[in-house]
């Protein structure tokens, strides 16, 4: 069997525009080590190693039905705190939000704190920070580009699981 190349990136079609996946070769298994949310203009990379293509199918799925879950490795990342944050993101159920606010008081932070780390997330759609959001509304997203792109996407993502 072939030794699987220890980093690959793929670009996969998404209804709001495109992902990139990077997958790794970490201490012998291959996880997910960073997902990117790209324009539509971005160019079409197929998914190489078996990682890559479950993840493209999940992605489907995910498009298709919102409930879909997603089941891949992911690469450890993040400082103590992001972490706090992210899985109290993978506490929010499909068509449910929670406000910044309401994040930092269940892990004892403060509302830009929270927000920085999802701004941080390197795996979004599979950890969805897009259901963080401003008690006043919407609130950013992704290295704060409001109205731009990744706001786009975050409206369109909870568009897609009914909290819009």
């Amino acid at each position: 069997m072939p030794t699987p190349i220890s980093i690959e990136y793929c670009v996969i079609a998404a209804p709001f525009g495109r992902l990139g996946v990077k997958t790794e070769l970490v201490d012998g298994s291959l996880m997910i080590s960073k997902i990117d949310y790209l324009p539509l203009g971005t160019a079409l990379i197929a998914p190489r190693n078996a990682l890559a293509k479950a993840f493209s199918k999940q992605c489907d799925g995910y498009f298709k039905d919102a409930l879909s879950v997603f089941d891949v490795p992911l690469k450890p990342a993040g400082t103590t705190h992001q972490q706090k944050v992210w899985n109290a993101a993978q506490g929010i159920g499909v068509g449910k939000t929670n406000t910044y606010g309401e994040i930092a008081k269940i892990i004892k932070s403060g509302p830009r704190a929270v927000g920085t780390a999802c701004g941080a997330n390197p795996y979004p759609l599979v950890t969805p920070c897009h259901r963080v959001v401003s008690a006043q509304g919407l609130g950013g997203f992704m290295k704060e580009d409001a109205p731009g792109f990744y706001r786009q996407v975050k409206i369109w993502l909870l568009k897609h699981e009914g909290v819009l």
